[in-house]
């Protein structure tokens, strides 16, 4: 029999200014049990979203997933709020098609089957690799095909592009993070919906100065919380959604200095989650957000609930132990 364990992390991505190109693997963890049976007993599997991307690799390398394969779940990332559920889950399925198969490929091949379903890298390039990266995706990205499940509709590996994307870890301070995350859902797909398909020049160079500045400023060992709030400010996608999540404006408006340790703060991918970047006081500067949440309700009149998680950076990215 062999076992094994897949613990792929959270992430957040975004991060300010650098929407769709910047993202972190947080200390949140998906994990999964994985037993493989020598023998033709059935295959038994407590949670389905990751089979469908695991059968898809081992299908496209002239394999499949081996009989007698036992799965089980634990899953400590909250759905729908921003910190990369459905990335992890993407990145697991590769991840165990490419141990339960023997299949031996290197994390930049997975990746590529991880933008096929994703559409772009920030959120499964920082968990599958772990740490503070950047990413772009280049030509030969538009030559992904569409993953679509079924045998029949499989596309073999060698008609899949390989490194089509660039990704880059990069320094990132011990000086850490408070995640706030409100008690409902915001569907991604409402998210991108309120962006708009054209933005002034300022807005577009305003956003790339400040990502310019903030990839570097995250990496001091002492930050400086005037420049990377001021680098964490967004001119693509915040302010477009900040009415899907009551009270960000004000939170958004908070500077450093209002607590000891604050440096600034953001949404978490397409939220509701919202990042909180401290040095220090992390329950206080915590606490602060809950009870500006609690000034606003939702859209059927109720208090905006929510709980606080300090979590560090892992850098190890998705792993099996």
């Amino acid at each position: 029999m062999k076992d094994f364990v897949i613990k792929v992390p959270s992430s957040t991505s975004n991060i300010g200014p650098g929407f769709d190109v910047l993202g972190l693997g947080l200390k949140l963890f998906l994990t999964i049990d994985v037993k493989v049976h020598n023998d033709e007993r059935p295959s038994t599997i407590n949670y389905t979203d990751k089979t469908p991307k695991a059968l898809y690799l081992a299908r496209s390398y002239g394999t499949t997933l081996p009989n007698g394969l036992e799965i089980m779940v634990d899953n400590d990332i909250p759905l729908g709020r921003g910190l990369g559920s459905s990335g992890t889950a993407i990145v697991a399925g590769v991840m165990l098609a490419n141990h339960a198969c023997e299949l031996n490929l290197p994390k930049e091949r997975l990746l590529d089957y991880c933008v096929m379903v994703e559409g772009h890298p920030d959120n499964v390039a920082a968990s599958l690799l772990g740490g503070f990266v950047c990413s772009y995706l280049n030509e030969k990205a538009t030559q992904l095909p569409k993953m679509v499940w079924g045998a029949e509709n499989t596309v073999k590996q060698e008609n899949i592009p390989y490194k089509t994307s660039a990704c880059i870890k990069m320094k990132w301070s011990k000086a850490v993070k408070v995640v706030v995350i409100p008690k409902y859902e915001l569907a991604t797909k409402l998210a991108r919906s309120v962006l708009p398909k054209l933005y002034d020049r300022s807005d577009v160079v305003f956003n790339l100065q400040r990502v310019t500045v903030l990839t570097h400023a995250l990496g001091f060992d002492n930050p400086d919380p005037e420049v990377i709030h001021e680098a964490m400010q967004d001119r693509i996608h915040q302010h477009y959604r900040q009415e899907l999540i009551p009270g960000l404006p004000e939170i958004l408006a908070l500077k450093p200095g209002f607590i000891d340790g604050f440096i600034g703060a953001c949404m978490s991918g397409a939220g509701p989650t919202l990042l909180i970047l401290a040095t220090d006081n992390f329950e206080a500067i915590g606490k602060k957000i809950q009870d500006i949440f609690l000034k606003y309700t939702d859209v059927n009149g109720k208090k905006i609930d929510s709980y606080v998680k300090v979590l560090d950076v892992f850098e190890d990215g998705a792993i099996i132990c």
